[in-house]
């Protein structure tokens, strides 16, 4: 169903059964897959490609230009997958020539009310970004990340997968796999352990990988206490991620329980 009111260019591809509301705009390069619902006043441009089942609340806007200076109207795109729901005044940008191209969204996420995922960014799949909480360009969000509340993530930042990261915090260093942070500025607290066990993570694994945590973090010289942590923690797929995460190259400090 799609109401009176909305507007659709006659170029968008749009799949049959998707509900567009009252208001809406849709621009010539969009593409929307099976059982999407575009809410009324939601502004969906530029090469945009969403999935299905996705539902689009009031008042986004979706695929318009990159909030970045160096933007000079280049093709770039803007992904997003299936089974999302995309709360109210949320905004999604593209990508940029120097990014990459691409902002790229995967599955069954939930962005609350005013998030803002910026342009170039990676966000996987089931990821939970709470009210207000900005992702600043070429942000890498992995699997299974949960932010609070009215927390910012700056630019070319990494947080790994199943960590959690409290509300109001400025998250300005990478956050490893599995990690929990909070602070004004984010500080590694321990092991997301709520989150490993919600996913049934065998209480074994998560042993092992709270013990090689203390090892990696037991004091500020993380070098060295990666280059001599146990080969036998490295046998634990969970610690083996950790430390590729720690061992990758990046923009962005590590958080570590050290970090100011």
């Amino acid at each position: 169903m799609i109401h009176k009111t909305a507007i659709i260019d006659s170029k968008a591809k749009i799949s049959s059964n998707v509900k567009i509301g009252a208001y809406s705009i849709i621009g010539p390069n969009v593409e929307i897959e099976e059982n999407t619902e575009i809410q009324s006043h939601v502004s969906i441009v530029g090469n945009t490609k969403i999935g299905k089942n996705n539902k689009i609340y009031p008042f986004s806007s979706i695929g318009n230009d990159p909030q970045d200076l160096k933007f000079a109207g280049e093709e770039t795109k803007l992904e997003i997958g299936d089974n999302n729901k995309i709360r109210e005044y949320v905004t999604i940008n593209p990508g940029t020539k120097g990014g990459g191209g691409l902002t790229k969204i995967g599955n069954n996420c939930l962005f609350m009310v005013s998030s803002h995922i910026a342009h170039d960014c990676m966000v996987g799949n089931e990821v939970i970004l709470a009210n207000n909480v900005p992702l600043g360009g070429h942000a890498e969000i992995e699997d299974n990340v949960i932010i609070g509340g009215n927390s910012a993530v700056q630019q070319f930042t990494r947080v790994g997968r199943f960590a959690m990261i409290g509300g109001m915090c400025g998250v300005v260093r990478d956050i490893i796999p599995y990690g929990i942070a909070h602070g004004n500025r984010s500080v590694l607290q321990g092991l997301n352990l709520i989150g490993l066990r919600r996913k049934n993570i065998p209480n074994k694994e998560i042993m092992t990988l709270s013990k090689a945590y203390k090892e990696i973090f037991k004091n500020k010289n993380l070098t060295d206490n990666l280059n001599n942590l146990n080969e036998n923690f490295k046998k634990s797929d969970l610690v083996l991620e950790v430390v590729n995460f720690l061992e990758k190259d990046k923009k962005r400090p590590i958080c570590t329980p050290f970090s100011k």
